[in-house]
């Protein structure tokens, strides 16, 4: 494995341990065998940071770009942990992922969903750097695959009644729609409107570092079992 293949993203450092805390509350408790999804892992500095502090819960890194990929597979060869797995190509546009398919792929050889069921999915700064039908593909996956009480998890900017929440996040968008018209900080209102389309109680915000959210979803009000 070459180490050279490893990204950085400046932010996770600053973010890791407030996501982590909210995590800590909200992720299924470690006495119920559980799986947590990642979508659209990126660099994979959080994975690695996360999964050891969640085990024996299983942490699985996806992305659908090959390059993202290969920095997450160098950043696990660096930080391996026994419960971390993957990285593997989902694209969450896919009717079907790569982790609802009956044979898993190759990185997931060792892992048994049928025991550690997947119970929740976490997507860390996606939905506004991807298409508005990413976030559509995202939540009618997490309709498919979560059981009842399972968790959805967002962290990022959001606008508020159409509103941006700070200067810095109405600059950001603006940057983010120059490099492709599709990107763009999405309004809270529209997201919960389409997660409850797809049977996903909105349960809370928290606040976050510079001007984020975190964002959570609940598969059905009932209790884990």
């Amino acid at each position: 494995m070459n180490l050279d293949a490893r990204q950085y993203a400046p932010a996770t450092e600053r973010n890791r341990e407030p996501i982590l805390n909210v995590l800590l509350q909200v992720l299924p408790p470690a006495t119920v065998p559980a799986t947590v999804l990642e979508i659209a892992s990126g660099t994979g500095e959080h994975a690695v940071f996360f999964a050891p502090r969640f085990a024996p819960r299983n942490w699985i890194t996806s992305d659908p770009n090959p390059e993202a990929r290969a920095s997450i597979a160098a950043w696990q060869n660096h930080f391996p942990a026994p419960h971390l797995f993957g990285p593997i190509a989902l694209d969450v546009h896919d009717a079907v992922w790569s982790v609802e398919q009956p044979n898993l792929p190759e990185p997931l050889a060792n892992l048994d969903l049928n025991r550690a069921p997947i119970r929740a999915i976490v997507a860390i700064n996606m939905i506004h750097i991807a298409p508005w039908s990413a976030c559509l593909g995202l939540m009618a996956g997490a309709q498919r695959i979560l059981p009842a009480g399972g968790i959805l998890y967002l962290y990022g900017p959001f606008m508020q009644s159409g509103e941006h929440t700070a200067p810095s996040n109405a600059a950001f968008d603006q940057s983010l729609r120059a490099r492709n018209p599709q990107w763009g900080v999405r309004n809270l209102e529209d997201v919960i409107a389409v997660a409850e389309d797809h049977q996903l109680a909105f349960v809370q915000t928290y606040a976050m570092p510079a001007n984020n959210l975190s964002v959570v979803f609940q598969r059905q009000l009932t209790a884990w079992g």
